[in-house]
């Protein structure tokens, strides 16, 4: 019997405040006095819940990122994350979302969070785990919203920060973000988006064709439209596919598109999406993709996509 694919060692998409542990922040809850959210007790427990819930959850860990301390933790927990039996390359592409952190909530200055995922960043390479940042904006807060990001991280923007991306919820249309994502082009940062997950399929087609993504987070509403899906592989467009957060918060989802997206020569990698928030870990992932059926080809092809899009394995070294 031919033995299967080991699992990667690259978490293509993780949130450094949506990986928090939920130990960890139930003691900070503790501490303070604190009830978790009702949303994110549902969630710990696995099961499913709205997006609008799911944002409630996400955001009541980020109070407890008010020091560089806690910053370079979280960037510790998200290294953890990865197998251990995995071999090199080692990395995780994870996003960030400095504006919620740094001016929506206050909960620390941007030289804290800087130094945090600083000094992360630099132990975590010493254990052979390479890391870059994306910063995240919020689709739902608006165009402005995203220029008050780029005014935020531009000016002093650290090495390891090479991307940019929307997320939350897809009600604002791509071509209104286009402008955004331009900027943000222009000053040397790599494009993502969050879209075909709590929306509807065709807003894949409008970030790749509207604003120029050429990464695509969840996209899983894209494999109902075979045209989208030709355009994924023929643009080369590389998907972040994350099982466990699906199954949480696309309920209605049905049998997930991953074969039939891979069937279709779509670059779909695994990531762990907010392993804190809804528990995984990469192995987790690699577990839920060969509950699917994939062939030791499929799951060869998952690895070798994660290594090759993996935007940590590329970044800067300081």
């Amino acid at each position: 019997m031919t033995s299967l694919p080991a699992c990667p060692g690259i978490d293509r998409h993780a949130h450094l405040e949506g990986g928090l542990d939920p130990r960890w922040v139930r003691d900070r809850a503790r501490e303070r006095g604190l009830a978790a959210p009702a949303p994110l007790e549902a969630l710990w427990r696995g099961e499913a819940v709205p997006f609008e819930g799911f944002i409630e959850a996400f955001f009541f860990g980020c109070r407890f990122l008010c020091d560089a301390d806690a910053v370079r933790d979280a960037v510790r927990a998200a290294a953890a994350r990865l197998p251990p039996e995995s071999g090199a390359p080692r990395g995780v592409d994870l996003w960030v979302s400095p504006h919620l952190l740094v001016k929506q909530a206050a909960f620390l200055r941007l030289d804290e969070l800087w130094r945090g995922l600083d000094e992360g960043i630099r132990e975590t390479r010493r254990a052979g785990i390479r890391i870059a940042v994306i910063i995240d904006a919020v689709n739902h807060f608006g165009v402005e919203h995203g220029h008050e990001v780029l005014d935020l991280v531009l000016p002093e923007r650290p090495p390891w920060v090479v991307g940019f991306s929307t997320g939350g919820l897809e009600r604002v249309p791509f071509r209104d973000w286009a402008p955004v994502f331009e900027r943000a082009r222009k000053a040397g940062l790599r494009l993502a988006a969050h879209a075909g997950e709590n929306g509807p399929g065709g807003n894949v087609r409008d970030a790749i064709l509207d604003a120029g993504v050429e990464r695509i987070v969840h996209g899983v509403r894209a494999a109902a439209d075979p045209a989208l899906v030709e355009l994924l592989a023929d643009r080369r467009i590389a998907l972040d596919v994350c099982p466990t957060s699906n199954r949480a918060l696309v309920p209605d989802l049905g049998p997930h598109p991953l074969p039939l997206l891979l069937k279709a020569g779509v670059r779909c990698a695994l990531g762990t999406d907010d392993p804190g928030v809804i528990p995984t870990d990469l192995t987790g992932e690699w577990k839920a993709a060969q509950n699917m059926g994939l062939s030791g080809s499929d799951l060869e092809t998952l690895a070798r996509n994660a290594q090759a899009d993996a935007w940590c394995l590329s970044a800067p070294a300081d």
